[in-house]
């Protein structure tokens, strides 16, 4: 199933976010991963989803190449 983050993309923009377990509720935020982790922890969080959204979305067509 796929989850629809547009919504944290409109409030949270170029932020780290810090999630829930349920992939969509956003527990805190910063300007960088530290920050948003470090107010997730005080607020309880052991183990928060953390991302970065994306200061704007750009299509993406193609795809990647990995060699091992």
């Amino acid at each position: 199933m796929t989850i629809d983050w547009e919504p944290i993309y409109q409030q949270h923009k170029g932020k780290w976010v810090a999630l829930q377990q349920d992939e969509v509720t956003v527990i805190a935020d910063g300007d960088t991963l530290q920050e948003a982790y470090d107010k997730a922890i005080a607020q309880g969080y052991r183990k928060p989803i953390m991302t970065r959204m994306p200061e704007q979305l750009i299509p993406f067509v193609g795809g990647y190449g990995l060699s091992l």
